[in-house]
Formats: structure tokens, sequence, C-alpha cells
């Protein structure tokens, strides 16, 4: 999949010439069009990435090489980058991947994957240790989801009572910590078998690779769509996860100057 319609190579170009491709670094804010590519494209229906103007990434230890500047230019407008998991582990590559983005421009937000064998305070309060408070970041970004890996946790799953008394939990304590209200990511097993379309309030960040939004979450809004885990980007080492905002170029601008940190 390529998003460069001839329209979006005629912006590219523009952008280059504004000082996207001459070793400048593009403004943080000011949208590049995708120029992205996917090993295992899906054909989606009742909505398609490509209609969207905003796209970015997530990040973690398994993206080994990231020429920031070189993906910013390639249209990668904002990372999600991961920052912690449960209340003792720290993602090895997370300092060089948030160093990376800020330098080259990219609207950058860090998230926690979250453990059920940890208390939620414990988990708050690492991710508090390890993620500064960095002027213009996105919202924090808490990950909920089953994790089959874990030699704990993998076999414990509260109910959806318990797990939503966690969640609210660890959301207060990080954002009265960052001052903004965090986002949260989810799959569409764990949202339907935690109710969460009843847990109101927040901005939601959905993964569906397989089926739109409108489709895999039914009458759930949502900010941010992680549609596809094959992308290939100029300037990124292997494959990577590829994302849109929910809006316009304009809205988008709009949006990362109202949640982003003061």
């Amino acid at each position: 999949m390529k998003f460069a319609s001839p329209l979006c190579a005629i912006l590219i170009a523009l952008l280059a010439a504004c000082g996207g491709g001459d070793g400048r670094t593009v403004p943080v804010g000011q949208a590049v069009p995708a120029n992205f590519r996917d090993t295992d494209p899906v054909a989606f229906k009742a909505e398609r990435p490509a209609r969207f103007p905003v796209h970015g990434i997530d990040a973690a230890r398994f993206q080994t090489s990231i020429n920031w500047k070189q993906a910013r230019n390639s249209g990668v407008n904002f990372a999600f980058i991961k920052a912690t998991e449960g209340g003792d582990l720290l993602d090895p590559s997370f300092k060089d991947h948030w160093r990376g983005a800020g330098h080259a421009g990219v609207a950058r937000g860090a998230y926690h994957f979250y453990y059920f064998c940890t208390s939620p305070e414990d988990q708050a309060r690492w991710f508090i240790k390890n993620v500064p408070r960095t002027k213009g970041m996105m919202p924090p970004v808490l990950d909920m989801e089953w994790n089959p890996f874990s030699p704990t946790c993998a076999h414990r799953r509260p109910d959806a009572r318990v797990v939503q008394d966690e969640m609210r939990r660890w959301l207060r304590i990080v954002e009265a910590h960052y001052g903004q209200r965090p986002i949260i990511y989810t799959t569409p097993r764990f949202y339907k078998e935690n109710e969460l379309a009843g847990f109101r309030g927040y901005e939601y960040w959905l993964r569906t690779t397989a089926k739109s939004p409108r489709e895999a979450y039914p009458r759930q809004s949502w900010r941010f769509w992680q549609y596809s885990m094959t992308g290939l980007i100029d300037g990124i080492a292997g494959e990577v996860d590829l994302n849109t905002f929910n809006g316009s170029a304009a809205e988008w601008s709009v949006w990362l100057n109202t949640r982003s940190h003061r």
C-alpha cells in the first residue's frame, strides 16, 4: 500500500522545497503526507486509512534502527513510543527513540503496557519515573490488552469490574502528574471482554488491522487507529506499525496544540 497520490507527490515536493527534504526539520504539527508502503495491505471496507491525511507510527525496542529525520520527511507526523511495562520494565530503546523523535520534529508520546500482577499505583509510579514531562509531548497512553507472553501474568485475567477499577487508578495518577488526560489503547477482544464501550471520558487509540474501527468497535469514537503491523517507511529498518489520526491536517494542528504538555 502506498499513499502517495499524484497530489500527495506534489505536496511532498513543495514541503521538500520549504525544508522537508533539504536536511532541515519539518516543524512539529506541520502535516507531511504519508509516503508509506505495506507488505500485507488490507482492503478496508467501511473506512480506509488513505482518507485520513495525518499518519504516524508506534515504536519500541523492535525498531532497532530509525533515521527519524528521514522518517519525518516520509510522513511520520507522530510516534507513540513504548516506555514501560508493569512495575519494573523499561523498554531499552525508549530514551533513544524519545530523543530522536524530538530532534526530528516528530510529535511524540509515551505508552505503558499494563500488567495485571502489579498494582496500578506501582505501575503509574514506574511510568512517571521513566518518562520526563517534556514540553510539547502528546498525552501519555495506557496500553490495555491481554498479555499471553508474560511468565507471571499470562493467565491472570480479572473480570471487567476489576479491570476498569485498575485502569481508573492508573489514569488518575498519571493525569495528575502530566496535566493531560491519558489516551487508552486497546484491542477488539480486550475492548469487548472488559465492556470498554461504557468506559467513557477518554480518547481511544484503537487497534484493528483486519476491519475498520467502525466495524470492529461499533459506535466507539476514536482519535488514533493502528491499522497495520507491516508498514515500510524510508528511514526505518524493517516493518513498523502504521497509525492514523482521525481528522484533517488543520484538526491535527489544533488537537496537538490543545493536548500537548505545556
